[in-house]
């Protein structure tokens, strides 16, 4: 859930103001990851020599958002920001508080002791951090903050005091500490007795790689190196050698930046080379070279790191002229539905083609049952096309959240396929629950957003959405977009059906006319602004209907809980009589979804029984509803398509609603309270 961002500039002068403008940035486009305090790590040396610099290492860290660290930093009088730096590691981290609270003593980079001789930054939770702490603190290392990431700070320290030989390195350092960790983390370590060197790593939590220079590379794969047992039987000193073949380098030992971050969009805008780690790499960082190092082969281990070419573009990731992301995110679904759609769907010939399944889509057509798995709002996507995937596949479709797939130890079978939606593709749930599947024999589809992501990496085979980049933590044209790729997974799976080519046929022409229609609906805008002013000072909203738009309900009660923090509700309107028509009353907001589709006379119903209880709902429904207008208190009428593609038009009103109710009660709309954009902790 944190943002890990480090920077080493190699024979690239800099000075410290210029790094630590480079590491701010940085935090700043990593911020919708945690903003509950944020810190720096740099040398601290005032001189000529960096060498010199590197021998003491100075930490600033505050509470609160990036800009309060930056404050804070200018606040400093014993850091001169002119000195420049030939070789400079910074660290930085901005935190989503797990063990203790949001401070600055729990703020990273943590330290090994109060001289700062090793400084560490963390994302994830070490599940062991009991044990190591005890054990630590038996061995007399003193702890200053309530956090698991401090027992890795002391653990490096406790290695290198006890280490056999004066020639270790920083690599094997690292890897012996993450032999003895247990759970998720991306970690990126920094030495007073390791000038001008990384070392970073991960298990479980997403560490990503940029490479920047103005000289050719050495190569665009990096070989990963294995120890050698027999060596190491003897000495523990050294990782494998490494050498002109084993690392990359710019040629003629030219000068070199390289950047380490949670997520590509804190690299973007100074690279768009990267490498993404695999869990148990150790990439280090030595004179200007980049090298990889696992201890153990396992079957299935690509021999080597590609350097990848990033597609993403930096104006993605800037906010343009609207006041927030999530704003921008809305407002660019007719965008983001049709790049979901390109290259995929043939319009004229009603032909779909989805690449990242063509090797395995007989297989998937021969199984007995599709699992969604997923959380939040991907689990609601899941829910929304639920029924036209049963009515297209004719499967038995199960959609399952993560967290409590894994708790019931769910049954899953070889003929099983089980598809896993993320749109970081790191979500830590989703993430051991795909873990869990392979290790039954099913096979595994991945439905994400980030290319590179573990779920990504790790999935048989799957469908990347395309929306582009979602920084706003509530996730709008996300949930679209994945509404639609599931949408075209099921015209996919019955395009040999000639009983089912009308329906098909039906639904392909819908999808072709829906970017426009979302474009209509986003037209409502000042409508739904004027609604929330009506709403704004209620403490409670209800959202009712049934069949398609039961998950409309779900995403839109979740998106008005996430950043408005009223309680919201949604209700599945064949459950009403069932307890929740005890809430209506005049006072009570109810909105309503009643489309003309085959739930309508049964919502109908629905809405009769809230109006004989005075409530007074305001309903979202098709443009020629009159019945449904006769009945509310106020309507929202947007433009009438197919029942099963309903869905993604009937959700933008409510993402607007809550976007608007946020604004007017005061609050930052793309930072949360508590929440962060990618959950990657359990």
């Amino acid at each position: 859930m944190c943002g890990i961002f480090a920077y080493l500039n190699y024979h690239v002068p800099r000075t410290r103001r210029e790094i630590l403008e480079i590491l701010l940035k940085g935090l700043h486009r990593l911020e919708y990851r945690g903003y509950d305090s944020a810190g720096v790590g740099i040398d601290s040396g005032n001189g000529k020599d960096w060498e010199t610099n590197a021998k003491s290492i100075q930490l600033i860290k505050q509470r609160g958002k990036v800009k309060m660290l930056d404050e804070e930093i200018n606040k400093q009088q014993d850091i001169d920001l002119d000195v420049e730096f030939d070789v400079h590691l910074g660290i930085a981290h901005t935190r989503w508080a797990t063990h203790g609270a949001p401070s600055p003593v729990n703020s990273h980079p943590h330290r090994s002791d109060k001289t700062n001789e090793f400084i560490v930054i963390h994302n994830g939770i070490i599940t062991n951090y009991k044990d190591l702490r005890k054990f630590l603190e038996s061995k007399g290392y003193e702890f200053e903050s309530e956090t698991d990431t401090e027992t890795i700070a002391k653990l490096v320290k406790y290695m290198f005091d006890n280490r056999e030989d004066n020639d270790i390195s920083f690599a094997t350092l690292v890897e012996r500490v993450t032999q003895q960790l247990e759970g998720a983390f991306a970690l990126v370590f920094k030495s007073v007795h390791y000038p001008g060197e990384a070392v970073g790593t991960r298990r479980g939590s997403p560490l990503l790689m940029g490479v920047r220079s103005d000289h050719k590379l050495s190569s665009d794969h990096i070989p990963v190196l294995y120890r050698s047992s027999a060596k190491e039987k003897k000495s523990c000193t050294a990782l494998s050698r490494t050498d002109q073949d084993t690392c990359l380098f710019p040629v003629d030992e030219k000068a070199v930046e390289y950047y380490f971050a949670s997520d590509a969009s804190a690299v973007i805008e100074h690279t768009n080379r990267v490498i993404f780690l695999e869990d148990d790499d150790v990439a280090a960082v030595v004179e200007g070279r980049l090298s990889i190092h696992r201890i153990k082969r396992t079957a299935g281990d690509y021999p080597a790191r590609a350097i990848q070419t990033l597609q993403m573009e930096l104006q993605q990731i800037m906010k343009g002229n609207y006041s927030s992301f999530m704003q921008k995110e809305i407002f660019e679904q007719p965008e983001s539905v049709v790049n979901t759609m390109r290259g995929r769907i043939n319009f004229d010939n009603n032909t779909v083609t989805l690449g990242g399944l063509k090797d395995h889509i007989k297989e998937i057509q021969r199984c007995r049952r599709l699992i969604l798995i997923a959380c939040g709002t991907s689990y609601h996507a899941g829910v929304a096309t639920r029924q036209v995937l049963e009515e297209l596949t004719e499967l038995p479709v199960m959609v399952e959240l993560a967290s409590d797939f894994l708790d019931r130890n769910t049954p899953v079978f070889r003929d099983d396929v089980c598809f896993f939606i993320s749109q970081s593709g790191e979500t830590a749930d989703t993430l051991m629950a795909l873990r869990y599947c392979k290790e039954r024999g099913a096979l595994t589809v991945g439905v994400t957003n980030t290319v590179g992501s573990s779920i990504s990496r790790e999935t048989d085979c799957g469908v990347h959405i395309n929306a582009g980049p979602e920084i706003g933590v509530a996730s709008t044209k996300a949930y679209t977009s994945q509404f639609v790729a599931l949408i075209m997974f099921a015209l996919l799976m019955c395009d040999d059906r000639i009983s089912m080519q009308p329906r098909r046929r039906e639904i392909i022409q819908g999808l072709r006319v829906l970017p426009d229609l979302i474009k209509e609906v986003l037209g409502l805008d000042d409508e739904i602004q004027k609604l929330a002013t009506e709403l704004y000072e209620q403490k409670s909203v209800l959202i009712m209907g049934r069949g398609y738009h039961y998950a409309t309900c779900l995403e839109g009660a979740l998106k008005i809980k996430e950043i408005t923090y009223m309680h919201s509700e949604g209700i599945l309107a064949g459950e009403l009589k069932h307890g929740p028509l005890a809430l209506v009353d005049k006072l009570m907001p109810v909105i309503m979804i009643i489309m003309r589709d085959h739930t309508y006379v049964k919502c109908q119903n629905a809405l009769q029984q809230i109006v004989a209880r005075q409530g007074r709902p305001i309903v979202i429904c098709d443009k020629d509803d009159y019945e449904s207008a006769k009945n509310s208190s106020r309507t929202i009428k947007v433009p009438h398509c197919m029942d099963c593609l309903q869905g993604v038009l009937s959700v933008i009103p409510l993402q607007l609603l809550s976007f608007h109710l946020a604004v007017l009660r005061g609050y930052d709309v793309d930072c949360p309270r508590n929440l962060a954009k990618s959950v990657t902790v359990e």
